[in-house]
Parts: structure tokens; C-alpha cells; sequence
């Protein structure tokens, strides 16, 4: 072999070699690109919260300033469908009662329902959320647990009781609706009015809540065809959600039933689906605890959670600084950082650890 066969040999050989690194390197890095899309929370579809958007929902309205309303809302079934919650920034869903009953807590920035209802009794556990969302509270009674009714007659919150028996006047600002089943489930408002009722308490309007990030929306192509997320809360409170790829949503199922708005008739469709694990227990009578990070009973202010955004499952873990009421609720993904949600509501679930969870996709 000649001293240019030979030249001619070696350059053939470095080619190959080029083309074997680079078909092996560009399929490695084609892998990563994928399992970051499916684990990660802040990959690759930007999207600031800049001009005039709801600091919850990331979406623009004309109220996107408005102090939050945040309205105590039942899940018993006979007061099923309820008023309101399409129209909600946030909805916050949790025990009540350990391994029963559940009860909603919708919050409104962008939205002027017509109703909200049925209305229902304050818990605490709701308190310093609705606090850290710099919320105005709306409830129908409370609870009886005696240190908690002296909270709210201080005024630990801004309220309004419309079965005014905690200390603020709110009566006027709520009525009975007619044609219910049951009186308990008759508790309604007119949104207007509670909007109304906060100025004339004199309490300040204009929200001052720092809000959450987010993204923009998964290309159609990147979303999977199917998927079905199954939240078990016990019986007839159990909750699943079937995503939809066009709308990017998640259709919300209620107890085997699909979920609507009672004022629209609109399908319950959040964007966005939080799960938080957090214990529950009984701690006086019929009165539970969540452990959310609550300044008085808990002992725990973390825990993990799970994200579906963009039709893919998302783990991570969630934070609330117990040692201050108004300490912000923190989302976060597995490496820490905070979690993007896309512009649209949010839905969140806290359930009790060891409780079914099931998050089934497919591709067709």
C-alpha cells in the first residue's frame, strides 16, 4: 500500500468514526430532551407573567388586579352540580372529615360568577391558604372548635360570614336559594354583592398577592393522546380527570358524574391539576386536621406532590412556612425549582398519603 492509498484509508476511517459519534451523540441527546419534556416543569415553552394577567391563573382580564375572593363551597352530592367554579383562578379541594367527606374552596381574580354555591362552614385548614393568596373570606358559619371561632372574631382574616356568627357581619351579602333538595345546600351569593359587601366592610380591593409563574402551552404534536388521572378520595368524593389534547385541559369527573358549572352548564376543565400529599386526623369531634402548614396544629408544613401540566405527570414536592400564616403555598419540581404552570385555572387536590392515585397516558 502506497503512501496515498494509505491517506486515502485514514480519511475514510475518521469519517466513519464521525458518523457513528454523531448518529450515537444525536440519539443520546434526542433521550434527554425527551425525559426532560415528561419530568421536568420549566422545559422549553416560555412564558412570563408580564401586563395585566391574573397573578393565579396567568391569564389577562380586566380585573387582573382585584384582591382574590376565596368562597367555602360544599362536595356533598345533593348540592352537586356547584355555581361558580368554572369561572375560578384556583380551587382548593381537601378532607373535611379524615377518609370522608371533602369540601372546595374556590378562588376568584379574573371571574364575576352570576352565583357562588352552595356555601358552606369555615374549616382552618382553609384559612392560611386563602391568607397566603392575600384572599378576602367568604363562609357560611365555621367551625365549633372554640379556638378557631375566636381567630376569626379577631379577625385573623378579612371575612364575611354570611350566617354572621363570627364576629363580622355578613348576612346581607348571601341568600337562601329556592328549589333545593336540602336547606343546608340552599346557602348562595351573588359574587356582585360580595364584591359590594368587601367595600363596604372597607376592606382593600386591590390584591397584593406575588403570584405563580408560568409557561406557555405544549405544541399539540408534544401533548399525548389520551390520559386519565384518578384522585381517590372515598366514595362518592372521588374525583378523576380525563385529558383532553386539543383543549390541553383536563375534563373534570365527579363522583362517576362529568363535572359542570351550575350558572353555564360549562364542563369543569382546569389546565392545570395539583395533588399534594398531606396526613389528615380527627382532632376535635367531627373536626379534622390537615397538615398544611398551619401555625396552630401542625406539625408538618411539607410534603410531596404531583403536577399535570401539558398532559404529562410532573413530581416534585410542595412548602408552606408554618411558622406564619401568610406564608406563601410553594410548588416546586424534583430538582427544587418552582413550578410553571400554563396560563389557565388550577386545580388542587390534597390528599390523604397511602390514599389511590393512579396517572395512565397513551399514545395512539
Amino acid at each position: 500500500m502506497n503512501n496515498k492509498q494509505k491517506v486515502l484509508v485514514a480519511i475514510v476511517a475518521v469519517a466513519i468514526v464521525a458518523a457513528g459519534s454523531y448518529f450515537f451523540l444525536g440519539t443520546k441527546k434526542k433521550e434527554v430532551q425527551k425525559i426532560d419534556l415528561k419530568n421536568q416543569a420549566s422545559q422549553g415553552f416560555p412564558l412570563a407573567n408580564e401586563g395585566p394577567v391574573s397573578p393565579i391563573s396567568g391569564l389577562a382580564c380586566e380585573n387582573w388586579n382585584r384582591r382574590p375572593i376565596a368562597v367555602m363551597q360544599p362536595a356533598d352530592v345533593p348540592a352537586r352540580p356547584a355555581a361558580g367554579l368554572s369561572e375560578a383562578d384556583m380551587v382548593i379541594e381537601m378532607p373535611v372529615i379524615t377518609a370522608t367527606i371533602t369540601r372546595l374552596m374556590g378562588i376568584y381574580i379574573c371571574g364575576n360568577p352570576d352565583d357562588v354555591g352552595s356555601m358552606r362552614s369555615a374549616r382552618h385548614d382553609f384559612v392560611p391558604i386563602a391568607k397566603s393568596l392575600d384572599a378576602i373570606f367568604v363562609h357560611w358559619g365555621r367551625s365549633d372548635i372554640e379556638a378557631f371561632k375566636e381567630r376569626l372574631n379577631n379577625g385573623v382574616i378579612e371575612n364575611i360570614n354570611c350566617n354572621n356568627d363570627a364576629g363580622r357581619p355578613g348576612g346581607d351579602c348571601c341568600y337562601r336559594k329556592t328549589g333545593m333538595a336540602r336547606g343546608v345546600d340552599s346557602g348562595y351569593a351573588k359574587f356582585s354583592k360580595l364584591l359590594e359587601c368587601s367595600k363596604e366592610f372597607s376592606y382593600r380591593m386591590e390584591g397584593q398577592f406575588s403570584g405563580y409563574a408560568h409557561q406557555g402551552e405544549a405544541p399539540l404534536d408534544q401533548r399525548p393522546d389520551t390520559a386519565h388521572l384518578r384522585v381517590g378520595f372515598p366514595g362518592p368524593f372521588e374525583v378523576e380527570y380525563d385529558y383532553d389534547k386539543v383543549s390541553n385541559s383536563f375534563l373534570r369527573i365527579w363522583g362517576n358524574t362529568p363535572d359542570y358549572d351550575r350558572n353555564n352548564k360549562k364542563r369543569i376543565a382546569p389546565k392545570n391539576v395539583v395533588v399534594m400529599m398531606a396526613v389528615s386526623e380527627q382532632i376535635e369531634g367531627q373536626y379534622n386536621n390537615v397538615q398544611l402548614g398551619d401555625p396552630w396544629y401542625d406539625t408538618s408544613d411539607s410534603g410531596e406532590a404531583r403536577y399535570y401540566i401539558n398532559g404529562q405527570e410532573i413530581l416534585g414536592t410542595w412548602k408552606k412556612d408554618k411558622s406564619s400564616i401568610d406564608s406563601k403555598l410553594l410548588f416546586y419540581d424534583s430538582n427544587g425549582q418552582e413550578i410553571k404552570f400554563v396560563p389557565g385555572q388550577i386545580w388542587v387536590e390534597v390528599l390523604e398519603p397511602g390514599s389511590g392515585l393512579k396517572w395512565v397516558t397513551s399514545q395512539v
